[in-house]
């Protein structure tokens, strides 16, 4: 999660500015940099690594400026290198950006057809020159910035300071936090509250298609249709603590608004955006000769390992085993020389599944571990990490962390698929390039938060609830129960839909709702015949799917939920956003404590 800040100040900001990303080093990142105007000018000071280097070029170069914006990055788009260090710009901009550009190659064409000259390899340098090339069309600074948002594809927290208009600074979100904090006489932006408490307690939170003009006593909010709005003004007190809740009620509903912006940060570590290629840093193996994939976790993690079995076998052409850690400890597995085994925990610490690896390691197994702390016991005993990026989960039931997971998972089978043969060129680039629409998919989804929260409210009064999905969704038919169970004590089960009529069908009447999960793929017209079994017997079925799949199969269920129409090799990460809202709504409405459940721990350390 990178961070961001900005100030228009009364006296020179870059000490103000560095102390503020400083606060946000949690959130990780690889290169850092601030920007001011100085004298009709844009100056800027960049470098590697942590901030203790820009702190060195800083010292060897004092930057002054009343307004300016700074940056810590993790690499998206151009490696880690001071060259592709936020904030990028041309003579007349500086941007400072978070997520994903999705249509930057198209823009970035279009633009050096018209001249303009790109130094770096990120997707934000196309903000900066499309920005500017709207000024150097005569428009003011607010319609150019107004003008180049209308361009942009993808999911974006943006701060940009321009030499046309040394008094103002811009701010949009879609997708990505930002908090305006309110001075005197100053007036502050940040990824979130934490990165502004020295500086102010007083904040206003952007909303999705937010964007803002920043005037030192004053600040304009217009919405996505270009509306003027007023956002209120809280003040908070984060001073304590490490991360605040933002405007959320609860640390889990914060963190799965983060997944647009966390699982940005994951896809930059795993595929390339400009070659639309996936990659796997520091695992160097053969996929040619692996005979087999074990996976192993427990709980949520668990679950990623069942999507992955999917994506591996049906993209790679590689068998893979899943277990819960658990079992898998102590059933004395089978597992061939030559083979991959990949342990996935949030912590890192997860003692069965710690357990499991150094089982993995006995057999002679290579062992990858997908972590999201990487100095944990299970990354040190691995033979390679792929961390997930997804930064400090608060909430004890998991929900970026398990997207992120999907993320790191979908790019591991991609690249296995490429190594293998089993998909070609053409088919890389398409599924790098579903991988990336991601987020922008999660904004849209996180958007229906109301419609959602209404269906929750019923929910809250069942007793029991089923959730069925096949092929790439059963594995989120059952997070979606798992949810569920762990926050609202609700019972819920997850089936395969093909499995009803085995069983689970007995348990159907109207007091029993049933989520039905089914994008429009290639087993949809199965999921729909398994789900009128169940209309047929009076139950109460929910159906989330695609606008194309609840025009086919909506009559007839209680309620829909729309989801965006996208290739189904993402619908794992895509399907998971409304389960776990309902989930949460749920919870709401039940009065639990959603971000401590009762009997739970965020870390399970002991057998």
């Amino acid at each position: 999660m990178c961070g961001i800040v900005g100030i228009l100040g009364k006296s020179d900001v870059a000490e103000s500015i560095f102390e503020s990303l400083r606060r946000l080093e949690y959130r990780g990142y690889d290169s850092a940099g601030i920007a001011t105007l100085v004298d009709g000018a844009l100056v800027r000071r960049r470098a590697e690594g942590k901030l203790s280097n820009l702190a060195k070029v800083l010292d060897l170069e004092p930057l002054p400026g009343v307004a300016g914006i700074g940056h810590t990055r993790w690499a998206t788009h151009g490696a880690p290198s001071e060259r592709n260090a936020h904030p990028h710009a041309t003579e007349r901009v500086a941007v400072v950006h978070n997520g994903i550009i999705e249509n930057f190659r198209d823009l970035r064409d279009e633009l050096t057809d018209k001249g303009h000259n790109f130094a770096t390899e990120t997707d934000t340098e196309v903000v900066a020159h499309l920005l500017t090339d709207f000024l150097g069309a005569g428009m003011t600074p607010a319609d150019a910035f107004a003008a180049t948002l209308k361009r942009l594809e993808g999911a974006y927290g943006l701060a940009v300071i321009i030499k046309d208009d040394p008094e103002v600074m811009f701010a949009a979100r879609e997708g990505s936090p930002l908090a305006i904090g309110f001075g005197d006489g100053e007036v502050y932006l940040g990824s979130d509250a934490f990165a502004l408490a020295p500086l102010t307690n007083r904040v206003a939170y952007l909303e999705d298609g937010d964007w803002a003009i920043l005037h030192r006593d004053r600040v304009q909010v217009f919405d996505g249709e270009g509306r003027q709005v007023v956002r209120p003004v809280q003040t908070v007190n984060v001073g304590a603590g490490l991360v605040d809740k933002g405007n959320h009620r609860h640390f889990m509903a914060k963190e799965i608004y983060e997944q647009p912006e966390v699982v940005a940060h994951t896809l930059g570590s795993y595929v390339k955006p400009y070659e639309r290629t996936a990659h796997l840093p520091g695992l160097d193996i053969d996929w040619t000769v692996v005979p087999k994939v074990t996976i192993s976790a427990c709980g949520t993690a668990f679950l990623a390992g069942q999507v992955a079995k999917y994506w591996f076998e049906q993209v790679a052409r590689l068998s893979v085993e899943v277990d819960v850690a658990s079992e898998l400890r102590y059933r004395e597995a089978v597992m061939p020389e030559g083979g991959l085994a990949i342990f996935i925990s949030q912590s890192g610490e997860t003692a069965d599944t710690l357990a499991a690896l150094r089982y993995a390691k006995s057999q002679g197994q290579t062992i990858a571990s997908i972590v999201n702390v990487s100095h944990s016991t299970i990354a040190r005993e691995s033979d390679v990490i792929l961390e997930i990026h997804a930064g400090p989960e608060i909430g004890v039931a998991s929900t970026k962390a398990f997207t992120c997971q999907l993320a790191t998972l979908a790019a591991a089978a991609i690249t296995a698929g490429r190594a293998r043969g089993t998909i070609d060129g053409a088919r890389e680039e398409e599924l790098c390039q579903a991988l990336m629409e991601v987020p922008r998919h999660m904004t849209e989804i996180l958007h229906q938060e109301e419609p959602i929260e209404a269906i929750a409210h019923e929910l809250a009064k069942a007793q029991d609830i089923l959730y069925l999905g096949r092929g790439l969704t059963y594995p989120i038919a059952m997070e979606g129960a798992l949810k569920l169970k762990e926050i609202s004590y609700i019972h819920a089960e997850g089936y395969a839909a093909g499995e009803m009529k085995h069983g689970p069908i007995a348990l159907i009447d109207e007091n029993v709702p049933v989520v039905v999960i089914a994008p429009t793929d290639h087993l949809f017209d199965k999921t729909v015949s398994n789900m009128q079994e169940v209309n047929a017997r009076g139950g109460k079925v929910l159906l989330i799917s695609d606008a194309a799949g609840i025009a086919a199969a909506g009559e007839g269920t209680w309620a829909q939920i729309e989801l965006p129409k996208a290739d189904p090799f993402i619908a794992p990460l895509l399907y998971t956003i409304p389960v776990q809202l309902l989930a949460y709504y749920t919870a709401v409405a039940k009065g639990t404590d959603v971000d401590q459940p009762r009997n739970l721990a965020k870390s399970v350390t002991v057998e």
